[in-house]
């Protein structure tokens, strides 16, 4: 009954001969709705408008922003050639690069202007997707809901609120923006309109590839609301394999945007193998992802940034319901497929969530908010149009249709509002994801690392039981503790997906230890991760070689505290063979842990008194550091002073004085320059290069250059000593010594 109404309710609407509008989809419309697109745009802002006060996040933020050297670089033709040749953070995307260089440009490292940038894309998207569908469909009420619905819903808070998914809301404003460079060339095809549709569409898959999909989507639009797959007044009738053969140069970029995808994920360690995650076990996740996606759009509750993988411990019964869910809600759209928006949305909805939905699985990821961003649009579709129709059918006043529809929306709005809120920081973000998650070990993992940051205190001041270093590091004990327990619950139960994990948390683990003095506990964490890496290996299963370097690189760090050079070496060199491997595939992420391991070599090899060596490795060290801080002078000129003046340090033990002046000089020009713009950070290094000057020129009998040196030393030691007397007394006492020591010894 329901379907014959709706089907007579469109015969109905499209032989009215008194509609005002134009019969073509995509054809320009009488009333260009700008009032719609603006209100729509200004409730968007204004509902996002609480992120201008968030702060950047270490998810993800760190290697898009905060710490990529490049992005920081600013935009010149070096960030240019290595946006579009980095497989950086596992992916190939060098217009988002771009957008993120952009923004540094513009607002540095303040967060407020990154975040309300993709707010404004946001709004954008929502007002193009508007346009489109009316535009598309000559519906204008059920076109503002759909595309009011993609503003204002909980879901995509991710997509928006995270700095590092600008891709996201930039790929889908290429998306939609060559769907509607596809409806201009429906109207009169050619090749130039047909170039700027791929154009568009190489831009999307150049700001993130899931938008891949493109070309099917363009299918199931020439199906509804462009009917070129029948005989119709709008636009002339094509065979479907046509329509297919169409579409050819749009599938030869996607197949090649998911090579370069493949690649990059690849390099990057992300994707998972069979073995970790059999093809079975996909398909199980995927079949269950799809109906959780259903239901948390319809009731978008408990939403946080990472979902865990339930591997092979999905029951039997939810598996089942879902794929009952999926193949009912299929055999239905098929049934009334005379509504053909019903078709589309649906298979809209299946069909760009492929490339995600984790039949290649990349990470640890059940699914992902983010994921929803374009797939629901199908979704809204689909439930807006039906409800339009019913409305129409039955003759429905225009109050009775507008105000439930202002209510939902006024809904969504205030659950979105208070999304955001968990948004604002790290503590908040993984505090939530814990109340809202079981058995996370990433989120347990992620908040010890959130509460051992040096901004903590910053964030939680407020709270009672985190308002000293000690207590947050207790804390951030019990979190690592939890994340340990469960990761080794799960590597017992597929060792191939979770050791490599649970190594990391020990890694974790480790540090916090060697920070509080609990060094045999340290060790025991550090040599722990260190067999699970080596076991791996034995296995022929790939370990996360950076995770070994770096429990390699703490473990030798350690044994350098402990003064033990002979243990440290070892590590030490095992490390760097790793990180020259990692820095030939992938030098932009890897080149600064090879020079810190380069450092960390030479300081052990000098302790045992291999001097040359010890050099060698210094000096490759400062080269790269040289390098690396020509592209990024403000974050890598710290680590040039530091090996300028370790290198001082040799060229003293081997009495090449001349040689060590000079590192010293340099690195306390460096040091200088670096305290200018944070004194608090650097003047304490300013200080001790002095020191280093003084003790050399004492030691070259130029005595009033070395009283001179050790004054300006003690100088900045008292000042800092006003602010924290404790930390700077031993200081000022060696100063002193060395002062009084110097009246002994008349001047030249």
């Amino acid at each position: 009954m329901v379907g014959r109404s709706l089907a007579s309710q469109g015969r109905r609407r499209a032989n009215s001969k008194s509609a005002p509008t134009s019969t073509k989809p995509f054809a320009a419309a009488n009333h260009p709705n700008t009032v719609l697109c603006v209100l729509l745009a200004l409730a968007t802002i204004a509902v996002y408008s609480p992120v201008s006060g968030h702060a950047f996040l270490t998810f993800d933020d760190h290697d898009y922003v905060t710490a990529n050297f490049h992005i920081r670089g600013g935009m010149n033709w070096n960030t240019i050639q290595w946006a579009f040749t980095s497989t950086t953070a596992a992916n190939w995307h060098p217009l988002t690069w771009l957008s993120h260089t952009l923004d540094y440009e513009l607002f540095g490292l303040n967060p407020a202007g990154h975040h309300l940038d993709s707010v404004l894309i946001h709004a954008l998207n929502a007002v193009l997707l508007f346009l489109l569908l009316a535009w598309g469909t000559k519906r204008v009420g059920p076109s503002l809901l759909v595309a009011a619905l993609f503003a204002l819903h909980p879901i995509n808070v991710e997509s928006v609120a995270w700095v590092a998914e600008r891709k996201n809301v930039l790929s889908t404003l290429f998306f939609f923006s060559a769907i509607g460079a596809y409806g201009w060339y429906v109207q009169k095809p050619d090749w130039r309109r047909y170039l700027i549709i791929a154009v568009l569409f190489a831009a999307g898959l150049m700001a993130k590839p899931m938008v891949i999909t493109l070309p099917f989507v363009l299918l199931l639009l020439d199906y509804w609301p462009l009917e070129r797959t029948l005989f119709s007044i709008r636009v002339p009738r094509l065979p479907f394999s046509r329509l297919v053969l169409e579409k050819v140069p749009l599938l030869f970029l996607s197949t090649l945007s998911a090579v370069i995808t493949v690649k990059a994920q690849r390099s990057g360690q992300a994707v998972r193998t069979l073995h970790q995650f059999p093809f079975s076990v996909r398909i199980e996740n995927a079949v269950v992802a799809y109906g959780l996606y259903l239901w948390k759009m319809l009731w978008p509750a408990r939403l946080a940034p990472l979902y865990p993988h339930p591997g092979n411990t999905l029951p039997l019964w939810q598996v089942s319901l879902s794929a009952l869910m999926l193949i009912t809600i299929t055999a239905l759209v098929v049934a009334f497929r005379s509504q053909r928006y019903l078709l589309v949305g649906w298979f809209w909805f299946l069909g760009t969530l492929i490339p995600v939905i984790g039949l290649v699985q990349v990470g640890d990821a059940a699914m992902a908010d983010r994921y929803a961003y374009v797939p629901l649009i199908g979704i809204f579709v689909m439930i807006v149009w039906v409800l339009a129709d019913l409305a129409e059918a039955k003759e429905v006043r225009t109050l009775w249709r507008v105000t439930p529809a202002v209510c939902a929306l006024a809904a969504l709005g205030i659950i979105t509002y208070r999304q955001l809120s968990h948004w604002d920081n790290e503590y908040t973000l993984w505090s939530h994801t814990l109340a809202v998650t079981e058995r996370n070990p990433f989120a347990h993992d992620a908040m010890g690392s959130a509460l051992l940051e040096p901004d903590a205190a910053l964030n939680m001041n407020r709270q009672g039981n985190l308002d000293t270093d000690q207590k947050r590091m207790d804390e951030a004990r019990q979190q690592y503790e939890e994340a340990l327990t469960i990761r080794r619950e799960l590597a017992q139960q597929n060792p191939a997906a979770y050791l490599p994990d649970l190594a990391t948390t020990l890694n974790n683990l480790g540090n916090l230890d060697r920070v509080q003095q609990r060094m045999d506990e340290a060790r025991q964490q550090y040599e722990e991760a260190l067999k699970i890496h080596r076991q791996l290996l034995q296995q022929n299963l790939e370990p996360y070689l950076p995770d070994m370097a770096m429990a390699l690189n703490n473990l030798g760090f350690l044994e350098r505290l402990e003064k033990r050079p002979e243990e440290a070496y070892p590590h030490f060199a095992e490390a760097l063979t790793i990180y020259r491997q990692l820095a030939q595939q992938n030098p932009d992420t890897y080149l600064p842990d090879m020079a810190m391991t380069l450092n960390n070599l030479a300081i052990s090899e000098k302790d045992q008194n291999r001097t040359e060596e010890s050099r060698r490795h210094y000096e490759e060290a400062l080269k790269i550091r040289r390098q690396l801080a020509q592209q990024s002078r403000d974050t890598y000129l710290p680590d040039v002073a530091m090996t300028l003046n370790d290198l001082g340090n040799l060229d003293g033990v081997q009495q090449r004085m001349e040689e060590a002046r000079r590192h010293y000089e340099e690195a306390s020009k460096l040091y200088g320059e670096l305290a200018e713009k944070d004194p608090d950070a650097y003047l304490p290094y300013v200080a001790g290069t002095l020191n280093n000057l003084g003790f050399l020129d004492r030691n070259l009998n130029e005595i009033a250059e070395s009283r001179a040196r050790y004054s300006e030393a003690l100088t900045i030691y008292r000042k800092l000593a006003q602010g924290d007397s404790g930390r700077y007394a031993g200081d000022i006492r060696r100063v002193e010594t060395s002062l009084e020591e110097l009246e002994q010894v008349p001047s030249k």
